[in-house]
């Protein structure tokens, strides 16, 4: 499992690292991403969903988020 820290980054960069990163991945990759914009709960899921990327997980940690993410 590959790990993406964007922790710092605010909208709408978490959600496009996260694209960039997949889309560099073969398929199957499972990629760990933590953030802490607040937005990036809801953006990347909604990235995933665009561009059919599967969200295996989301987690908040306080202000963090942890997210799982796998390239189809």
């Amino acid at each position: 499992m590959n790990r993406l820290d964007l922790t710092g980054l605010k909208c709408p960069l978490p959600a496009l690292m996260t694209k960039r990163a997949l889309n560099k991945q073969p398929s199957g990759t499972i990629l760990e991403v933590i953030a802490d914009d607040p937005l990036a709960y809801i953006d990347i899921p909604h990235m995933c969903d665009r561009e059919g990327f599967e969200m295996i997980e989301t987690h908040r940690d306080g202000d963090a988020v942890r997210l799982l993410v796998r390239r189809n």
